[in-house]
């Protein structure tokens, strides 16, 4: 039994030195997402950070603050999302698609 344990613990280490490694991988991949045809976009990171924010010239035209906001806002949570899913992609490559008892 006391093998089979020793096996069990180099397999979790093993793992775990692949979750290390894929998540500096991961950290420094990027998605980008868009809101109001493009009209804002930004560039978030694998570590759920906004890397960039960009605001095209035609929304600052219509000086519609409001609809700003509200694009700003959807363009941020899409890249958040996308970014979330990038990272489950590359953790289900490790896991073989194995559920995680932890949230991303």
């Amino acid at each position: 039994m006391s093998k089979q344990l020793g096996q069990l613990m180099q397999q979790a280490k093993k793992m775990q030195e692949r979750f290390q490694k894929m998540q500096e991988e991961v950290a420094v991949k990027t998605v980008e997402a868009q809101s109001g045809g493009g009209m804002v976009s930004c560039v978030v990171n694998g570590k759920q950070e906004l890397v960039s924010l960009k605001i095209s010239e035609e929304i600052w035209e219509e000086k519609d603050r409001e609809l700003l906001e509200d694009l700003i806002v959807a363009a941020i949570n899409d890249g958040l999302s996308k970014s979330k899913d990038m990272l489950q992609e590359e953790m289900s490559k490790i896991t073989g698609g194995m559920p995680l008892p932890f949230n991303l």
